[in-house]
């Protein structure tokens, strides 16, 4: 093997990685031949960070606009889409232009957008693929502590915790370096599969997809029953501990065993380990993405008040956010009903601060608009342009067959991205965009820590950022409203827009963040920050107290039976991030999990006459796709699981629900009724 001696090193710069919110400190170098590597600063990265490099340069990179296919200048794609806008708004009115965001853009770009879509489009139609993410978690969050931030601690106290039970959670793969923070602790993993993460685990317990709900009111139900409970802590800073009382009383654990699979001795288990220790509870993705994902986390949290953890030193509920800025993503104006800070679009006086900032009148903010997959419902119907940031909805959305079907419909999709995923290749216009080494901002990881992402190099000729893109796009449309190209300057409104907001960064300013990282809310210059919330066992409620919400066990919206006798349940593997539109194309990350495949339990396998490595088509009500079999005794017999990050004839998002939970609008991914045979290769 041929080692390539090291050159001399021209540029460094000290940023983060562009991949999960864990956000993993990365230096960055590059030298004389604009060969650009990455190590881990201040910590450690997973392969993911260390090959992150490889997409900046890689030949499938885009470097010029794109207008149905053909090259053209930036000034003929952008005349064409402001063009295409006015005959739209013309014909249809402004809601008939929508926007769909992304959990990765920075928060100036995020910020910029919700700006930039309610004033200069004039419109109420923007959502984002976050709504795929944490939603769920965010309204549990919302409506028992009153403010919603994954983890109300750092992550730094998890390593002093006793007992960490993590619920629909697999960090040893989608987070690697998250688990150096678990391996102190006894650990609780609650899946259906025995993951990486669970192999490490103290107690496994392995419920059916569905059931989390009954499990935590079956654990709570024991902690009554035992005496587990924190009396003191109960009277003096919750709410509503009596009706939940009431309702776990019919959650006795034979009942539970019913329902989940888990069996009586390990719920008794899981119980007594909890019991009187510093223990945090964290839910993801596993448990949100339902139908009721925000009745189960809230079942989570009533055991964490029930045994009096929030706000205690190593204890609490959180939940581990996914995406790079899932939790900043969704604080500044990209979700549908949401307004800079946290505020609510609907909220009078939430529009006049904010529209005071941008210098406009509130009466021309328009009013709440719909959730992510109901946006994509609307299109070529109510909706007839839309434009899409960050995001692979094409592979990424639940019945993603549909979605595609339904852009197809527009009268014109335009797509930002730095390659051509799925959903760009649809496009009528391609606009390429820089990648996070050719650019300032921030980011706002799982902790709710706001950090600086610092460019190493410009963007390449041809190539321009967002913020240019929108700015060039309203002097176009002669929009309301000021846009800017500066990142420091759009973070600094941010900070006028979000102060006194619940997501207040008005104290941070980006002299402070070359200092140090801060946890919002920081509401001044001299804050700083708020590491951990509810020390004092205040909660941002109106009362000051946390409140329990009585939560009852639902089955899946679509359950088994003889035509679909297996659930199918969905999650990532270590080398592929979201849609795969990045790490399907770097070359370094190629192995097992570089392609789609189906998980199944031996027995299940014979019964449908399948063998190792053999094709299957798996085959819901919605859809279907195909992957090759891996047999093993780590998943449930009634289960069958496939990564998510897999386009075309292997996307198992076409096969998936999405019915939506009632409050946050997230849909079921993790849980749906399909059937499986033996299917030709591809």
């Amino acid at each position: 093997m041929t080692v390539r001696a090291a050159l001399p090193v021209v540029r460094t710069a000290d940023t983060h990685c562009p991949y999960c919110a864990l956000q993993c400190g990365m230096r960055l170098e590059e030298d004389t031949e604009g060969k650009v590597t990455a190590s881990p600063r201040g910590g450690g990265m997973c392969k993911k960070g260390w090959t992150s490099p490889e997409l900046l340069d890689h030949p499938e990179r885009l470097m010029t606009p794109l207008l149905r296919g053909e090259p053209v200048s930036w000034e003929t794609a952008l005349d064409h889409v402001a063009e295409r806008i006015r005959a739209v708004q013309a014909e249809h009115g402004k809601d008939a232009v929508g926007v769909f965001g992304g959990g990765g853009l920075t928060n100036e770009k995020v910020y910029q957008l919700g700006k930039w879509t309610r004033l200069a489009l004039g419109s109420k139609h923007i959502d984002y693929n976050g709504r795929f993410c944490m939603s769920s978690a965010a309204g549990a969050l919302n409506r028992s502590f009153g403010i919603d931030r994954g983890l109300p601690f750092p992550k730094e106290d998890l390593k002093d915790a006793d007992v960490i039970v993590l619920v629909g959670a697999n960090p040893a793969e989608t987070m690697p370096p998250l688990m150096r923070f678990l391996t102190g602790a006894e650990l609780i993993v609650i899946d259906p599969r025995r993951t990486a993460t669970a192999e490490q685990a103290q107690l496994h317990l392995q419920p059916a997809p569905g059931t989390d709900l009954a499990l935590a009111n079956g654990l709570l139900h024991i902690a009554i029953e035992q005496g587990y409970l924190d009396h003191d802590y109960i009277k003096a800073h919750t709410n509503g501990f009596d009706e939940v009382r009431q309702t776990v009383a019919g959650y006795w654990p034979a009942f539970v065993e019913r329902i989940t699979g888990v069996s009586v001795p390990d719920l008794y288990a899981a119980a007594r380990l909890m019991a009187g220790r510093k223990t945090a509870i964290l839910t993801a993705r596993g448990s949100e993405q339902h139908a009721k994902g925000v009745d189960t986390v809230t079942a989570w949290i009533n055991l964490a008040l029930a045994l009096g953890l929030p706000g205690k030193p190593s204890s609490g509920y959180g939940c581990i956010t996914g995406q790079g800025n899932g939790q900043g993503g969704r604080e500044h104006g990209q979700k549908a009903d949401q307004l800079p800070g946290y505020r609510m679009i609907t909220d009078p006086a939430a529009r006049e601060h904010v529209a005071a900032v941008w210098g406009v009148d509130p009466e021309i903010l328009p009013g709440a608009g719909v959730s992510a997959v109901e946006l994509l419902r609307k299109c070529g119907d109510e909706v007839k342009m839309l434009f899409v940031l960050g995001s692979n909805p094409v592979v990424s959305a639940p019945r993603a067959a549909r979605v595609a079907d339904r852009l197809k419909d527009l009268d014109c999709l335009v797509s930002f991205d730095f390659v051509m995923s799925e959903t760009a290749r649809l496009a009528e216009v391609v606009l390429p965009v820089t990648q996070w080494a050719e650019e300032d901002g921030t980011m706002t990881n799982l902790e709710g820590r706001i950090i600086r992402r610092r460019s190493l190099r410009g963007a390449p000729d041809g190539v321009h950022s967002d913020l240019w893109i929108m700015k060039e796009l309203a002097a176009r449309l002669d929009a309301p409203g000021a846009y800017s190209t500066d990142p420091e300057a759009i973070f600094e409104e941010l900070g006028r827009a979000s102060a006194g907001g619940k997501a207040d960064y008005s104290g941070v300013s980006y002299e402070r963040l070359e200092e140090q990282t801060f946890q919002w809310p920081v509401p001044g210059p001299d804050h700083e920050g708020t590491p951990r919330m509810f020390a004092d066992f205040k909660f941002p409620t109106p009362d000051g107290r946390a409140k329990f919400i009585a939560v009852d066990h639902r089955h899946p919206a679509e359950r088994r039976d003889r035509s679909y006798p297996l659930y199918l349940t969905t999650g990532r593997v270590l080398t592929q991030y979201q849609s795969g539109a990045q790490t399907r194309l770097i070359a370094s990350l190629d192995g097992p999990d570089a392609e789609q495949f189906l998980q199944i339990h031996p027995d299940t396998a014979v019964r449908h006459g399948i063998g190792e490595g053999d094709w299957v088509r798996v085959t819901s009500r919605r859809g279907s796709y195909t992957a090759p079999a891996r047999l093993t005794v780590d998943i449930r017999p009634d289960t069958v699981f496939s990564p998510f990050h897999f386009p075309g004839a292997a996307n198992a998002n076409a096969a998936v629900s999405d019915v939506l939970d009632p409050i946050s609008r997230m849909p079921e991914f993790k849980v749906c009724a399909v059937k499986i045979a033996p299917a030709a290769r591809p």
